[in-house]
């Protein structure tokens, strides 16, 4: 395991305890303890998650980020198979979406 994901706490369900200490670095390091190897599409994603949180308060649904066209819903199942929206804000040190399982 990374050294940087000692340095921050997660929840019960291994989302970071405090969205505010996420770092670019962190979520690589995240991504790597999760088995998931990042390209620039997985980054918009995970980008584009943060960046809506911060300005919303919320963690953007599938349907957000697929109704606001930065991928198809076929490309985020493609990129975080088994968690379309609760993989990437892991990464992204978001909370869970609402409506995740």
């Amino acid at each position: 395991m990374s050294a940087i994901l000692s340095t921050v706490t997660f929840d019960k369900e291994g989302f970071l305890s405090d969205p505010k200490a996420w770092t670019r670095e962190l979520g690589e390091a995240i991504a790597q303890r999760d088995g998931v190897s990042l390209t620039e599409t997985h980054w918009k994603v995970i980008l584009y998650m943060r960046e809506q949180y911060l300005k919303e308060g919320q963690t953007p649904t599938v349907r957000n980020i697929t109704k606001a066209g930065v991928v198809t819903m076929k490309e985020i199942y493609d990129l975080f198979p088994g968690g379309p929206a609760k993989i990437p804000a892991k990464i992204g040190g978001v909370p869970k979406p609402k409506g995740c399982i």
